[in-house]
């Protein structure tokens, strides 16, 4: 990054992030529907403030990508953007939450105008696609980070979490998972692919979609949710554990997409499914008499809703095939401080 050594902490707000409001209207009332943002007082003040809809319950989540750990150092900073927007947003997906507002802290190497254009332009544009108003945030010098913090709102009595598994709930994905493996792969040139393959892994990996609507849907429907950041076996093992179940997941029954299946062989391929990470799709379980509805609720919404497995008394993650035959998997999946430089 080139420094302009022109531009303070403060013009960079000013000039680049002021103004995202995500579509909304700051204001003193709540109607998310209306295109009324929930925040009061935004970028500019000590402090933003947050109005809650009645009866509902803050939901929070953070996120921090750090450059050459989450992404590559050279990526481009419009969708870096929109995939640091994404990847928070999807963690209120999994409670069933409403998007209220965001907060980003940005540390930079360096002042370059160019990069800031382009992250200030996809940060805006995520922004709108969610309308997700930017309540505030920080920036400093240092390595390359991007940290979002995420704010909406959920009924305590419906959120789902992923403590209220039970014995015998089916268990579902949305969407195709192993694609921003397979994606991370081509990026770190482990793996040639075409041109269209090349688009549709970038944009996987870049502009994951948070399955707010799928989340939202679920209320009522759903015992236990969580997004699949670590892989799905590692993210499964979360909700198993905190539910004191076992997850049995089908390998024959994982949701692969056609590019997944054109580029890497099939063992290859369901071990970027089962442990690859980064697809922010949703996992969930649901009780098997609502396996209709659920599925009524994918086609409604454009996106494939595929049960994989069953949750059952016990503990731990294990597979099996179509035949029932057990089947030996890395459930690691991706974990933090657990790799070599």
């Amino acid at each position: 990054m080139s420094d302009s050594g022109q531009l303070s902490e403060f013009d960079i707000i000013a000039r680049y992030f002021a103004d995202i409001d995500g579509g909304t209207t700051v204001g003193t009332t709540v109607d998310t529907t209306a295109g009324q943002s929930a925040v009061t007082l935004g970028v500019g003040d000590d402090c933003a403030l947050l109005s809650l809809p009645p009866g509902q319950q803050l939901a929070l989540s953070i996120d921090t990508l750090v450059s050459g750990r989450h992404f590559p150092e050279n990526a481009n900073p419009y969708q870096l953007a929109e995939r640091a927007l994404a990847v928070s947003i999807s963690d209120l997906a999994a409670m069933g939450a409403t998007p209220l507002a965001f907060t980003l802290a940005l540390t930079l190497p360096a002042v370059d105008t160019q990069w800031l254009d382009g992250f200030s332009r996809g940060l805006r544009a995520a922004a709108q696609a969610y309308k997700l108003p930017l309540m505030g945030g920080d920036t400093t010098q240092g390595p390359l980070s991007l940290t979002v913090q995420v704010h909406g709102s959920v009924s305590a009595q419906t959120a789902l979490k992923r403590s209220a598994a039970k014995p015998g709930d089916a268990i579902f994905v949305s969407g195709t998972i192993g694609d921003a493996a397979v994606a991370l792969a081509m990026i770190q040139g482990r793996l040639t692919v075409d041109q269209a393959q090349q688009n549709f892994l970038n944009q996987r990996f870049y502009q994951p979609s948070a399955r707010l609507d799928i989340g939202q849907g679920l209320l009522g429907l759903a015992n236990a949710a969580i997004d699949i950041s670590d892989g799905l076996l590692a993210d499964l093992a979360h909700i198993a554990k905190a539910s004191q179940l076992a997850a049995v997941v089908n390998v024959d029954q994982l949701p692969l997409s056609s590019v997944i299946k054109a580029v890497v062989e099939k063992p290859q391929a369901l071990a970027y499914a089962l442990s690859g990470g980064d697809d922010y799709e949703l996992c969930f379980t649901a009780p098997p008499e609502n396996r209709a509805l659920i599925k009524t609720l994918g086609q409604q919404l454009g996106v494939p809703i595929t049960e994989v497995g069953t949750m059952l008394a016990g503990s731990g993650v294990s597979c099996i095939d179509a035949s029932g035959g057990d089947v030996s998997v890395d459930a690691s999946g991706y974990q933090h401080f657990n790799h070599s430089e």
